[in-house]
């Protein structure tokens, strides 16, 4: 492999020679072989986003010329449109400020503008980098980049779940179905209100997750170093934050403490407890949907759901509920995702949180699992729910529970007596109940009518 010598504060380094990135790109690279886990593409491509804002709010305040902006400006919107594959490769487990990614984009870029321009006309620090620190840079992509895949890949997929349950409901009105508590048979309910109630769920945590994204609009950029905004124009992180707002339609602001934006991470401890709790709901919803289609036979079977592959390299035939397992395992992994963030958020020591890569890396994961394993069970499962009549009808006709409806006629004691030997010998309640003389025919059958139990 052929190289070329590059050069910074601590000496020459050798990168190889087809590559844009520099001296400090390198040496991370060679300091932290550690995982196969890279910096997610939405950092890059926010940091990318950050350095052309700042390219041109420099501009307008004068301490950056046009010449140099535009070619910023230029590479810039390249690396957004997913131009320069293989050239951002370090490790998530690199320092915990991610100066070392903020470094690779501003070599990067100098180097690519360079190469445009025919003549060195830009330096990484100097020029990429001017206002700005890792400090507050990392912190603002981390932002923008979880808020961005919220906004625009997480909220779109639940809003299709809530459309697929809001269908739902409207067709299984009119089922009445046995309801369940502690895995025990309880009193009837409708099918079409217990899909109410996971739709419920999904609309309640969807207003949670936009209410505690917003926090995620608080921009640490114009802080710099420690929050003081040193070596920065008056004003840039306001004009800044203005300017990543109107690209992105997110309304983003410069965070009013840069002391508290750069050490604290709460915002995104808040943001990502929302989808821990989204995963809770979403868990509950996939295991009620395959307790309720399991069998064919020999389980509840009260609901079937698509048939989307073999389920068994051993038992023909055989269907598992897969979509319910991937999301369900998706849902896992966003709890244990979230203990990880928690910890991180809290390591907010003196002027700075250095757990940065991690916090970026599992909020990002979470958030992108999520919409990807709800659109998938949307799509794959949900939409093909469908309920099974005759089963459902037969379970609440076999329930002891209709025997709730007797208690306000004959009192809490003798509806027991009823069912207690109901169940002992095989009986039905009504066989038991006119045997007991506590109720005509005419009464038992006027109580338990399942339609006025609901």
């Amino acid at each position: 492999m052929d190289y070329r010598m590059e050069k910074d504060s601590l000496g020459e380094v050798r990168v190889p020679a087809g590559r844009l990135w520099g001296a400090q790109t390198q040496r991370s690279l060679e300091n932290f072989p550690i995982g196969e886990e890279k910096m997610p593409k939405e950092i890059i491509s926010a940091l990318a986003l950050i350095k052309k804002v700042c390219a041109r709010v420099n501009c307008s305040m004068g301490v950056l010329e046009e010449e140099r902006r535009d070619l910023i400006v230029r590479v810039c919107n390249s690396i957004i449109a997913g131009n320069f594959e293989g050239e951002f490769p370090l490790s998530v487990w690199q320092t915990g400020s991610g100066t070392q990614t903020n470094m690779n984009l501003n070599e990067v870029i100098a180097n690519s503008g360079n190469m445009l321009a025919g003549e060195k006309l830009l330096h990484p620090n100097d020029h990429v980098n001017r206002s700005q620190s890792s400090n507050d840079v990392f912190p603002t992509a981390l932002h923008l980049a979880f808020a961005r895949v919220i906004r625009e890949k997480l909220e779109p997929a639940l809003g299709e779940m809530m459309k697929t349950l809001e269908r739902l409901e409207l067709e299984n009105e009119g089922i009445v179905t046995i309801g369940r508590t502690h895995l025990q048979d309880a009193v009837p309910l409708a099918f079409s209100q217990e899909i109410g109630g996971w739709k419920s769920m999904v609309k309640r945590s969807l207003k949670a997750v936009r209410q505690a994204a917003e926090g995620l609009c608080d921009l640490a950029i114009g802080g710099t170093a420690v929050g003081t905004g040193l070596n920065c124009p008056k004003g840039f992180g306001e004009a800044v934050a203005k300017e990543l707002a109107e690209e992105t339609g997110i309304p983003f602001r410069s965070s009013p403490n840069k002391f508290r934006a750069l050490s604290a991470r709460d915002d995104v401890a808040f943001a990502h407890g929302a989808l821990k709790t989204l995963a809770a709901d979403l868990l509950k919803i996939a295991n009620d949907i395959r307790w309720l289609a399991s069998g064919p036979r020999c389980g509840l079977g009260e609901i079937t759901i698509p048939a989307n592959e073999p389920g068994s390299s051993i038992m023909p035939g055989k269907v598992n509920p897969t979509q319910c397992e991937a999301l369900s395992m998706v849902a896992l992994q966003v709890m244990g995702n979230d203990t990880a963030v928690g910890f991180a958020a809290s390591q907010g020591n003196f002027q700075l949180n250095v757990y940065l890569p991690l916090l970026a890396y599992n909020c990002l994961q979470s958030a992108n699992l999520l919409a990807d394993a709800v659109f998938s069970f949307t799509a794959r499962c949900l939409a093909g729910l469908q309920a099974n009549r005759e089963v459902m009808a037969e379970h609440l006709n076999r329930s002891l529970m209709l025997v709730t409806a007797l208690s306000p006629k004959i009192g809490y004691d003798k509806a027991a007596e009823i069912a207690k030997t109901a169940h002992e010998k095989g009986t039905t309640l009504r066989e038991e109940a006119l045997k007991s003389g506590y109720l005509t025919a005419e009464e038992f059958d006027d109580l338990t009518d399942p339609q006025k139990m609901i």
